[in-house]
């Protein structure tokens, strides 16, 4: 197990690397000079030319990544905002934790939800309850965010009146503020989990081991839960794993619509406002959420299959 953990961070690592050289260049294709941003385009060259020596702007491109590397693996600096001038490290700190917040409720409610619902299929497979579900399922995916969002606000905020239209006083208490968010953050990837979960629950219940448990007598619940749904979880595991990168990076529409003050509403705001070493912060920080989250499923895969660490063993 120890050999398969370094091997899956040792792919980790160059894969992290290209990423924020890829994030890190893509800022020179904008054609806005950060000098600009900085002190204005109306300023003296003379400005100019020393406010570029004091953020290293006049430095090689190269060197200036070196650096950048640098101060992300020695202190953690992901640089500073070109319009607050405060660190982005510390733009983030501030709205990660509402968008992990809204993220996790989203992928609690989207397992709660997709993984009854999929294996619910399986068992009726073909039938009229399978067809009901993967169609609800498919409804899921097929309505976007910003269109379910106004949808689901009208009727529970302005018709019935159950839940607040917009903002974020879930720190508070108020846990309302995160309903409705979370339903909308949670459509897609609900239907995606039940959809995967019908599907490992159907290669599960085919399996000679099934079929020996039913000749056993086993009742059919002991056959579901005990032994299908034990042997289909890796899949629903990886399914989760990789929804709640999504959930955590995919938020901008519903952020921005709800004005949550997380990453996602920080992302538009930044790229509205040409804010890049902001951009950069949020893409990498995305980038690494979805690389560790893709090495924790690969452990767990491992310590539930084990046939999954023998097949990455070098």
């Amino acid at each position: 197990m120890l050999r398969f953990l370094l091997l899956s961070i040792a792919l980790a690592v160059p894969t992290l690397l290209l990423i924020s050289f890829l994030v890190f260049f893509a800022g020179y294709l904008s054609p806005a000079d950060p000098v600009d941003i900085l002190v204005g385009e109306r300023a003296a060259p003379e400005a100019k030319a020393r406010v570029r020596r004091e953020w290293g702007l006049d430095r090689p491109p190269l060197e200036r990544y070196a650096n950048y590397v640098w101060g992300i693996v020695s202190r953690g600096d992901l640089g500073r905002s070109y319009r607050t001038r405060e660190p982005v490290a510390e733009t983030l700190r501030r709205g990660l934790p509402h968008t992990a917040t809204l993220a996790s409720a989203a992928l609690l409610l989207s397992l709660l939800v997709g993984v009854p619902l999929g294996v619910w299929a399986a068992v009726r497979a073909g039938g009229a309850g399978d067809r009901l579900a993967m169609g609800a399922a498919l409804t899921g995916v097929a309505i976007p965010s910003f269109v379910l969002a106004p949808v689901l606000v009208l009727i529970f905020a302005l018709h019935l009146r159950w839940l607040p239209v917009a903002g974020w006083q879930v720190f508070e208490g108020r846990w309302e503020y995160l309903v409705l968010p979370a339903v909308v953050l949670a459509a897609r990837s609900t239907a995606l989990v039940a959809r995967l979960a019908r599907a490992a629950m159907l290669e599960a219940l085919a399996q000679d081991y099934v079929r020996t448990a039913r000749a056993k007598g086993l009742s059919e619940n002991a056959i579901l839960f005990k032994h299908a749904l034990k042997n289909a979880a890796p899949p629903i595991l990886t399914a989760a794993g990789t929804t709640f990168g999504y959930l955590l990076t995919g938020s901008f529409v519903v952020e921005t619509f709800f004005t949550i003050p997380g990453l996602g509403f920080q992302s538009i705001d930044s790229i509205m406002k040409r804010d890049y070493t902001v951009i950069q912060g949020v893409t990498l920080l995305a980038a690494a959420t979805f690389v560790l989250v893709n090495l924790l499923v690969d452990v767990g895969y491992g310590l539930l299959d084990p046939r999954a660490r023998a097949g990455r063993k070098p």
